[in-house]
């Protein structure tokens, strides 16, 4: 019993590591960053992430920037940014590397 729970889970998750995020061109333009005042971190170790816009399918959207503690020592946030290409722009997420 507990192999095929190990052998179930293990199939679940190569599952969901292959699910790739479908590309959503947009057409307009991304207006310009908001000027964000941060507040004080709440420790030395927190790293500020700076609010983006984001496309809710109608139009663009302000996330606010928020402090987040790295997941693990020496990694680096990589801001998301909107990508230029032909046929409108594409979102590309933010990550830690």
């Amino acid at each position: 019993m507990r192999k095929l729970f190990l052998t179930g889970l293990f199939g679940i998750a190569l599952g969901v590591g292959s699910v790739r995020a479908e590309e959503i061109v947009v057409k307009v333009r991304p207006p310009r960053a908001v000027v964000e005042h941060r507040i004080v971190a709440p420790s030395h170790r927190h790293v500020w992430i700076a609010g983006y816009h984001r496309w809710d399918g109608n139009a663009y959207v302000w996330v606010s920037g928020r402090w987040e503690l790295p997941p693990r020592e020496h990694v680096v946030w990589v801001a998301p940014r909107w990508r230029h290409r032909h046929d409108g722009w594409v979102f590309v997420e933010g990550r830690w590397r």
